[in-house]
C-alpha cells in the first residue's frame, strides 16, 4: 500500500473542510469550538482510500491568525489542493498559503474552485482567468483546475479521480533514511496512555522500537501504531501515524517535538541556512528577530546574515539562525520564516548545516547548498577538524537515504579522503596536517632537549589537547618517521646526543653518587656542586636512569647502581636472621640517616621488595 499526503490550502471560509468531508465522509473539524464558530481552528485529518493507495488528508485553517497552525501541518505534504471560493476569488490567505507551499518545495497539486453552486458560468470563467494569472510562475501554473460543489456533490467524484491520478505519480518518501515523526497532536486514550500523531517524513518505525522524544530527550517505547485508524506493525515514511508511546507522559510531549529512533538525531540551537524572501515582503536586517517554522515547531530566531547588511524582497542570502529553543533539523530540510512583529510570512529557505560553528565561511555553505552528496559529506567532516565524527552522526546530519550515505562514506574511505581513527571519521587532509605538526613538535623537542629519549605521551596530550587522547595516539602510530616505546615518542633511530661537556658532567654525577654511597647529595645540591642548571641536570639524570647507571629513588634522591645493588645484598643477608626490619635497624645497617632511610624503604615498598607492617617492614626480598 502506497501512502501520499494531501494538504488543503486557501483563505478562510473557502470551503476546505466541507470539501474534505464531501471527498471522504469525515468531518476534519473535530473541536467543539470549530463546530460552534463554523471555522477551522486547528489541523484536521481524514483519508481517501483507493485499491493500492491511501491519500492522507491534512486540512489546515485558513484564518490569517492561524497560520502557525497551518504551518504545523504543511511540512509533510506531497500534494496541495488550493481551494479558492468561486464566489470570492483570490484572497489574502490564498496568496500566503500558495507562497508557503512554494517555499516548502511542494511540486504537485490541483486547483479547486469551491462553491460552484453559488455562481453563474460566466462569473466562474472570470474567476478561472483570475486564478490562472494568480498561479502563474508557481508550481501550480500548469495544474488542473476543477470547479466543484460540496453542497450538491458536483465534480466530487471527478476530483477523487484527479487526486488518484496525481497521487500515483508522486515519488514516495524514502523509508531508507532515519526515522522522523514531527508531532502535530498529542492526546491520551483510556487504557492506552499517551498517543502522538504526525506525518512520518523519513524512515520507518515498528512496534516495540525504542524511541527518543526530541528535543527534550525523554525516552519511550512504541506500544502501538495506527495508520488511518488501522492497526499496523510497521509505520513508513509518507504515512500519517498515530504512535502509542509507553513510558512517556502526555505532558512531556508537545507539538513541535520529533519522535526518532535512539541516538540518530540531535537537537540544535544554531543552523546555517539559505534564506529567500518573498516578492513584496518587508526587508530583514542583520541580527533581526524572526519566527522560524520547521517541521511542526515554531521558535524565535535571530538571523545573522553572511556578506550583506540586509535582505530585500525577492533576494536570497546565506545566514545563520540562532534559536531561543532547541529544534531538530537535518541538512536539506525546508523552513518558513515570518516577521517577528507584526507577524506575517516573509520567506523561507533550506537548512544547509544543522550543527555549524559560531561563524561560517559562506564558501562552505555554497558547497552544502549546491554540491553532490559526496562533496557535502567531505566538507562537513573537514569542518569538524581533528576529532571528526562517528558515522551514525553523519547519517543523521543530512536528509538522505542511509544506504547512499554509507556508500559515499565507503568510497571516500577507499580514496583516503576520509580516514577512520578508532570510531571516528576524520578528513585525510586534517590527519596529514596533524601528523606534520606532531612530527615537527617531536623534532623541535629533540633539538631543545637532546639528552632526553623523546617526548612523553603526556607532553603530547598537553600540546595537542584539541584531539582526544586515544585518537591522538592512533594518529601518532601512523607516522612512519616516529617510534613509540611505551610512554616515549621519538624520531626513528634517535639516540640522546651528548656533547663533550655533557659527557664530563655525566661522569662527574656518577662519581659523586658512587662516592657518597647511601648519603648522596640531593638533586638541588648536586646541581650546585656541578654548577649547572636544574633542567640540564634533569636531562642527564633521566638519561643515566634510562641507561640503568643510576636508580631514581624519588625526584630528589638518586643512587649509583652498584650502591643500590649493595643495599639489596645487605637486606638479603639481614633477612636470613629476621624477616622484618625497623627504620632504625635499616638506617644503622646502611650507616645513613633517617632522612635517607625512609625514602629508600618507600621505594622498596613500591617495588614490592618490602611491605610496611606497623612501624616495621616485612622483607620480601
Amino acid at each position: 500500500m502506497r501512502h501520499v499526503i494531501l494538504g488543503t490550502a486557501g483563505h478562510i471560509d473557502h470551503g476546505k473542510s466541507a470539501l474534505v468531508k464531501a471527498l471522504t465522509g469525515t468531518d476534519p473539524d473535530r473541536l467543539k469550538e470549530e463546530k460552534l464558530r463554523g471555522i477551522t481552528i486547528d489541523l484536521g485529518f481524514a483519508d481517501l482510500r483507493y485499491d493500492d493507495l491511501t491519500v492522507g488528508i491534512v486540512d489546515v485553517p485558513g484564518h490569517e491568525r492561524l497560520i502557525r497552525n497551518m504551518l504545523a501541518g504543511a511540512g509533510g505534504i506531497d500534494i496541495v489542493l488550493l481551494c479558492i471560493a468561486a464566489d470570492e476569488g483570490v484572497m489574502p490567505q490564498s496568496r500566503e498559503h500558495l507562497a508557503i507551499c512554494n517555499l516548502l518545495g511542494i511540486k504537485d497539486g490541483l486547483i479547486v474552485l469551491t462553491k460552484k453552486d453559488l455562481v453563474e458560468d460566466d462569473f466562474l470563467e472570470i474567476v478561472q482567468e483570475e486564478v490562472r494569472g494568480f498561479v502563474k510562475g508557481t508550481f501550480l501554473e500548469n495544474a488542473e483546475m476543477l470547479a466543484v460543489s460540496a453542497r450538491d456533490a458536483t465534480n466530487i467524484d471527478l476530483l477523487k479521480e484527479k487526486i488518484r491520478d496525481i497521487a500515483t505519480r508522486i515519488r514516495p518518501k524514502s523509508s531508507a533514511g532515519i526515522f522522523r515523526l514531527p508531532v502535530d497532536r498529542v492526546f491520551t486514550l483510556k487504557g492506552f496512555g499517551t498517543v502522538v500523531t504526525g506525518t512520518a517524513t523519513s524512515g520507518r518505525v515498528a512496534i516495540d522500537d525504542s524511541v527518543d522524544v526530541l528535543p527534550s530527550g525523554y525516552k519511550g517505547k512504541v506500544r502501538g501504531l495506527h495508520n488511518h485508524n488501522q492497526f499496523v506493525s510497521v509505520g513508513y515514511a509518507g504515512s500519517r501515524l498515530a504512535v502509542n508511546l509507553q513510558g512517556v507522559d502526555k505532558d512531556k510531549v508537545v507539538r513541535g517535538d520529533v519522535i526518532v529512533l535512539p541516538d540518530t538525531l540531535h537537537p540544535t540551537q544554531r543552523i546555517d541556512v539559505v534564506i529567500e524572501l518573498l516578492k513584496g515582503a518587508s526587508e530583514i536586517k542583520n541580527r533581526s528577530l524572526l519566527h522560524l517554522h520547521i517541521g511542526t515547531s515554531e521558535v524565535i530566531s535571530r538571523v545573522v546574515l553572511y556578506g550583506v547588511p540586509r535582505l530585500s524582497q525577492g533576494e536570497s542570502a546565506y545566514a545563520q539562525l540562532r534559536l531561543n529553543e532547541l529544534v531538530v533539523a537535518t541538512s536539506g530540510d525546508r523552513f518558513i520564516i515570518r516577521r517577528y512583529s507584526p507577524v506575517d510570512t516573509i520567506g523561507g529557505g533550506i537548512v544547509l548545516d544543522p550543527s555549524p560553528p559560531r561563524k561560517t565561511d559562506p564558501a562552505m555553505l555554497e558547497i552544502f547548498h549546491r554540491a553532490t552528496l559526496t562533496e557535502k559529506l567531505t566538507e562537513k567532516v573537514k569542518r569538524l577538524g581533528v576529532n571528526g565524527t562517528i558515522p551514525v552522526t553523519l547519517r543523521g546530519w543530512i536528509n538522505e537515504d542511509t544506504d547512499k550515505i554509507n556508500a559515499a562514506i565507503e568510497a571516500l574511505k577507499s580514496k583516503g579522503t576520509l580516514v577512520e581513527v578508532n570510531d571516528a571519521l576524520v578528513h585525510g587532509d586534517v590527519i596529514a596536517a596533524l601528523r606534520d605538526d606532531i612530527l615537527a613538535f617531536v623534532r623541535q623537542h629533540h633539538k631543545r632537549s637532546p639528552l632526553k629519549a623523546g617526548v612523553t605521551k603526556e607532553e603530547l596530550k598537553a600540546r595537542f589537547k584539541m584531539i582526544e587522547g586515544r585518537n591522538l595516539f592512533k594518529v601518532i602510530a601512523g607516522v612512519k618517521e616516529l617510534d613509540v616505546d611505551k610512554d616515549i615518542v621519538c624520531l626513528k633511530g634517535f639516540k640522546p646526543a651528548l656533547t663533550t661537556l655533557d659527557e664530563g658532567i655525566k661522569t662527574r654525577v656518577v662519581g659523586l653518587l658512587r662516592e657518597a654511597r647511601f648519603q648522596p647529595p640531593f638533586k638541588d645540591d648536586l646541581a650546585k656542586a656541578l654548577s649547572i642548571k636544574d633542567r640540564q641536570l634533569d636531562d642527564i639524570l633521566k638519561l643515566l636512569a634510562s641507561e640503568g647507571v643510576i636508580v631514581r629513588i624519588n625526584d630528589a634522591i638518586y643512587l649509583q647502581r652498584d650502591v643500590f645493588e649493595e643495599m639489596l645484598t645487605t637486606l638479603r643477608r639481614f633477612s636470613q636472621k629476621s624477616n622484618q626490619i625497623t627504620v632504625a635497624e635499616f638506617r644503622d645497617l646502611l650507616s645513613t640517616t633517617r632522612k635517607y632511610a625512609l625514602p629508600y624503604l618507600e621505594y622498596l615498598d613500591s617495588k614490592r621488595l618490602t611491605m610496611r607492617v606497623g612501624e616495621s617492614r616485612k622483607l620480601l626480598i
